[in-house]
């Protein structure tokens, strides 16, 4: 069973995710050849401030410009 993980910023739009997993879905499931029901798709959400670019956290990045 195929498991595919997507982290990434926080979708505040469910519906936006819901998609996302249809879309990735949909996608593995021709491409392994395998039916829709066995692929999981996870997606982990990470803040802002839980995450660092180039020595700095995001949430600071946008403040800089």
């Amino acid at each position: 069973m195929p498991l595919v993980t997507i982290e990434g910023p926080v979708i505040k739009d469910t519906e936006k995710k819901r998609q996302l997993v249809k879309d990735i879905t949909e996608t593995v499931a021709d491409s392994y050849e395998f039916p829709k029901e066995t692929i999981v798709v996870l997606l982990k959400e990470n803040s802002p401030e839980n995450v660092g670019v180039g020595g700095q956290l995001v949430i600071d990045l946008s403040k800089l410009e």
